[in-house]
């Protein structure tokens, strides 16, 4: 993301010993720069950009990324300099959530962690020690680790617990101990510093309406990291190492410039990744994305719990949108071996709608197949336990199966590896992006990604305050490409690409509104300009020069009045 825009001097370019491609690269009026060959004749920034060959054209003879470099760099400009702040704020907070995981592993040691025993305890014993701590709490759900030394995590809503979230009871697994109570928020569990970051950056503790903010900076990110792509590729340079590195011997603007371009080559990649899959759970555009993948039949599947209509089919046989399929949702396990073994099975004949209890569902489901961590959702009255997977580090285990809680025979069984192919793409996007998906390694290359992201940004405002203008006015700032860039694009990419920006707009609700707020404001400053100047010619008794577009040549100086 480049906050980047021509003044009136062009500047040598020193990483080739050639002129510059473009304007874009002066620094400010008063800095001296080092003598280089002079530049070939180009067109005035006030005038109509020429074809490569840097001569002076019009739009008959511009052509190609020479007619759409000055749209992608005025857009650019503008989205940069308005829409930073945004992504400064998401930047920031992603990059202190990105290490949240390991921070709440030390802040919430005692809670998370137990001396390992010599044996652990029955699940219903650990439960009903939470039970008596908090007696007028109801179980929701159960998450059971794979670590000797881990707790057992016991969710309960109640009251006083807030909506949305649940109060966790962290129980010893060999004493019932209850080691302390934590608040606990959505699928990957967090704690309270976690959720605390996590809703700073999703939505700056503003609830719904904050959310906004987030999809906004979300929808622009991957505009204004392939604009700069384009803008930096297309710029000349001595060799490809100035591609990928920053320009050695660079002073002031340029060598900001240069560091600029530079990292966001090493970060545009991941900085589409985090726009893309933050965009599937926003709340406008995650609309428009859901839809689409229903309407494709790929959707996020769910295993079918339901106890009603089964007709008395113990093998289960549910068929929710991830279900088993025909003949049985649990497919080669018409009964668990060794069920009748179990401890209280001998008085399971001739009872009904009666619990088994969470130990003999937890035996079932490891007899299905799911190892490793685990989560366990109690039944409801018309619903039976649902057991999942919860290990979201690549490879994932994310299988889930429900039990029927009077029979403990399985109802039905969802595999991931049965997902829809988008609906896979989807869970690793949102993973990834939360840094859930390779642990440590993800979770330090997201903090990267937004350190590198703060020094774009950064680097770009720098950039902007030095094209300032000290001499005509001391708190002036950069000027923009003028108006009417749009005007030397041809006809041939200009309508596919109106298309395409109305189309994007439209499944972009935030971006498109924001886009036409921007071209409004652009086009009532314009307005104004001209008429100002229409007045100052009447004045003065001479006609008012104006520019591609209308402008009156006259500049700006941070408004949007280039």
């Amino acid at each position: 993301m480049a906050i980047d825009d021509p003044v009136q001097e062009p500047e040598p370019d020193t990483a080739s010993g050639t002129a510059s491609d473009t304007a874009s690269d002066t620094g400010p009026a008063k800095r001296a720069e080092p003598a280089e060959p002079a530049e070939p004749a180009r067109s005035s920034p006030r005038g109509t950009t020429g074809p490569a060959t840097g001569t002076t054209g019009s739009t008959t003879g511009t052509t190609g990324w020479a007619a759409l470099r000055p749209l992608v760099l005025r857009l650019h400009f503008y989205a940069g300099l308005l829409i930073a702040p945004l992504l400064l704020t998401a930047a920031v907070s992603g990059f202190l959530y990105a290490f949240s995981f390991q921070a709440e592993k030390v802040v919430y040691r005692h809670e998370l962690r137990a001396p390992v025993g010599d044996r652990a305890l029955p699940l219903g014993d650990q439960l009903n020690a939470a039970r008596t701590a908090f007696p007028d709490g109801t179980i929701t759900s159960v998450r059971i680790p794979d670590e000797a030394a881990a707790t057992t995590r016991v969710l309960m809503s109640g009251p006083g617990v807030e909506e949305g979230k649940s109060l966790a009871v962290f129980v010893d697994p060999y004493t019932a101990e209850v080691r302390g109570t934590l608040t606990s928020y959505g699928t990957s569990a967090a704690l309270p510093l976690r959720t605390w970051l996590s809703e700073l950056h999703r939505h700056l503790h503003l609830g719904e309406p904050g959310r906004v903010y987030s999809e906004l900076a979300a929808s622009w990110l991957w505009v204004v990291a392939l604009g700069g792509l384009l803008l930096w590729l297309g710029r000349r340079r001595a060799s490809r190492r100035a591609l990928l590195l920053p320009e050695s011997g660079a002073t002031g603007r340029r060598r900001t410039l240069s560091l600029h371009g530079a990292v966001g080559m090493w970060a545009v990649t991941g900085l589409v990744l985090l726009s893309a899959t933050g965009l599937t759970w926003s709340k406008y555009a995650g609309e428009n994305v859901t839809a689409i993948k229903d309407q494709l039949g790929s959707g996020t599947p769910v295993v079918s719990a339901t106890l009603e209509g089964r007709g008395g089919d113990t093998n289960g046989g549910g068929t929710g949108s991830g279900g088993g399929g025909a003949g049985g949702g649990h497919e080669g396990h018409e009964g668990m071996t060794g069920m009748e073994d179990m401890p209280g099975m001998d008085h399971m004949e001739g009872m009904e709608a009666k619990d088994i209890g969470i130990d003999l569902v937890v035996v079932a489901a490891r007899q299905a197949g799911l190892d490793g961590p685990i989560a366990v959702t109690m039944p409801q009255k018309d619903s039976g336990y649902v057991v999942a997977q919860t290990d979201q580090q690549f490879p994932v285990r994310l299988d889930s199966v429900s039990v029927d809680p009077a029979s403990g025979m399985i109802m039905d069984e969802l595999r991931f590896a049965d997902y829809p192919l988008l609906a896979k793409l989807t869970r690793f996007g949102i993973d990834a992006h939360m840094g859930l998906l390779l642990g440590l390694p993800n979770q330090v290359a997201l903090g990267a990604l937004a350190l590198a992201l703060i020094l774009i940004i950064v680097w770009g405002y720098r950039m902007w305050w030095l094209r300032r203008p000290t001499k005509e006015r001391r708190l002036g700032a950069g000027r923009a490409i003028p108006r009417g860039a749009w005007r030397r694009v041809p006809l041939t990419v200009l309508l596919p690409l109106a298309v395409a920006t109305a189309l994007t707009g439209w499944f972009l609700p935030l971006l498109g509104i924001s886009l036409l707020v921007f071209l409004a404001l652009d086009g009532a400053a314009g307005l104004l300009a001209r008429t100002r100047a229409a007045r100052t010619a009447a004045t003065a008794g001479a006609p008012a020069a104006t520019g591609p577009g209308g402008d009156t040549g006259t500049g700006g100086t941070g408004s949007l009045e280039p």
